[in-house]
């Protein structure tokens, strides 16, 4: 495509938004200077960029039947083999729709993305497919990935295994159902608030946000550098750790990564039981004003309980700074999502990693034809945090990074003391999907009222894990093991003897 270059209005629109003029006597000459240093844009547009092209065969694939969808699970139905022999072999997968399989449309939840066919795989399709695994589709994910529930994505809701009136959650909603419903053996999910650890909570299934930068996110549609995750979500313990084995460690491409964070032996973990682990039973992870349901704290702190059975070391801790470590993630989310999700059309400068410039642009079209278009969630987060990023210069994006970290020693404290965190998952059960003409009010509560406990550890960047513990009123109750940062062993190893010795979810 050609380069466009600007007109007179478009430069004094650019000035106004950064806060200068241009006098009208010096504009000609500006117009010439800006062209100057555009028309290396020329040469750069004619260079053709190098593409990583598939090792895996596939074809297009086709949109689920609704016969074949009674979910609203499936995004996109596709059948990919990979290797014939490797760890994964036998096994099926789901891919969360905004992570990049070649090939096959990526529509992240929203219209804004129709048209949209990734060129290259993300690293952990690669991964996934070179380690055995049978890719059997695209799972729906929430609109941009903004929302707990399971309501919001532009396909309509994704419904609960155990309750077809109540949510999934989100927004790695299809990942879970259909892992929860038998239709996959496991699928990738992704994490920024609590998108792997929510729906895994509602829908019954065991799901892991490993540590930041653990598993690359090449490939993966961002909603903010330093809050993204992808991560495994399966029916058991081993299924998961299974899993993170496959997709764990650098790629070389993801500025998120850091050399410092070695893999480990996932499958090696299982088996070593609960004796002698130490657990620290969060206060502040329970109780929690307007949103916390008696049934849920009783069956966590009975799962506490159990633990101590096992033979290991349980005991209630105060950590004040989980609390105020929501309002951290709070402004991270809000004015990081705005640069990088919306307005950078799903782009973070400054990494050096791989772009993916198909969608950029395509998201970068969508936005501006159909910006009516993007969710109630994402509306509301741009209009927060762009005038929170206006109106303050960007200092409490700035505090907060800051804060993420004091945030983080807090519960390295108590790590130092104890093996894992122990606290709900989520603070309530399933909720009702709310009804197409619900008040905004209400779409928007059941879209994000649920992360009291989960997004504090996007921020701060801990592993942790939802581990089904109990049914009530037939729905799921979960769990969340907290573990040290690159621990995710213990977690895992935990979490087997829990499944193992006390309780598995039933099939819904």
């Amino acid at each position: 495509m050609a380069v466009r270059r600007p007109e007179d209005d478009d430069l004094r629109k650019i000035a106004s938004e950064f806060h200068f003029t241009i006098p009208d006597e010096r504009m000609p000459v500006v117009r010439t200077l800006v062209d100057g240093l555009l028309s290396p844009y020329d040469r750069l547009d004619e260079i053709d960029e190098q593409l990583q092209a598939p090792r895996h065969a596939r074809d297009a694939g086709a949109a689920p039947l609704p016969e074949e969808n009674p979910l609203g699970a499936w995004a996109w139905r596709v059948r990919i083999e990979g290797r014939p022999d490797g760890p994964l072999a036998g096994r099926t997968i789901a891919i969360k729709d905004n992570v990049a399989v070649a090939g096959v449309p990526m529509r992240n939840g929203t219209v804004l993305l129709d048209g949209y066919t990734p060129d290259e795989d993300a690293t952990v399709v690669e991964r996934v497919l070179d380690a055995g695994a049978t890719i059997l589709g695209k799972a729906v994910c929430e609109s941009l990935c903004f929302s707990g529930g399971s309501h919001t994505s532009d396909s309509g809701p994704v419904r609960n295994p155990y309750d077809l009136d109540r949510s999934a959650g989100g927004s790695s909603s299809g990942s879970a159902a259909l892992v929860a419903s038998g239709e996959v053996d496991m699928a990738i999910g992704g994490d920024q608030g609590g998108s792997v650890r929510i729906p895994s909570c509602w829908s019954g299934i065991y799901g892991l946000k490993p540590t930041w930068g653990l598993v690359p996110y090449t490939g993966a549609f961002p909603i903010e550098s330093s809050l993204d995750h992808l991560g495994p979500m399966a029916r058991s313990t081993a299924d998961v750790a299974l899993l993170l084995q496959a997709i764990a460690g650098p790629d070389g491409l993801d500025p998120r990564q850091h050399a410092g964070l070695a893999t480990g032996d996932y499958l090696g973990a299982l088996g070593g039981g609960a004796a002698g682990l130490r657990l620290a039973v969060v206060r502040e992870g329970f109780g929690i004003q307007g949103l916390s349901e008696p049934d849920v704290d009783e069956a966590v702190l009975r799962a506490g309980r159990a633990f101590a059975e096992l033979g290991a070391r349980v005991e209630e801790v105060s950590i004040p700074w989980h609390r105020d470590a929501m309002p951290v993630w709070n402004a991270v989310a809000l004015e990081g999502a705005t640069a990088i999700m919306v307005a950078g059309e799903s782009m973070a400068h400054g990494g050096k990693g791989r772009y993916a410039t198909g969608l950029v642009d395509a998201f970068g079209a969508g936005r501006r034809a159909n910006g009516d278009r993007l969710s109630e969630t994402v509306k509301l987060t741009v209009l927060a945090g762009r005038w929170m990023s206006e109106a303050h210069a960007g200092r409490y994006y700035a505090k907060a990074q800051n804060l993420a970290r004091t945030a983080a020693a807090a519960y390295d404290a108590v790590l130092g003391e104890f093996d894992l965190l122990l606290m709900p998952t989520l603070p309530l059960k399933a909720t009702r999907i709310p009804a197409a003409d619900a008040p905004l009010q209400e779409q928007v509560a059941r879209a994000l009222e649920m992360i009291p406990n989960t997004a504090p550890f996007d921020v701060t960047g801990h592993p942790a894990m939802n581990v089904p513990c109990a049914m009530s009123e037939g729905l799921p109750v979960g769990m969340m093991l907290v573990g040290r940062q690159g621990d995710e062993r213990t977690i895992l190893r935990a979490a087997d003897a829990y499944e193992g010795d006390v309780w598995s979810p039933p099939p819904p």
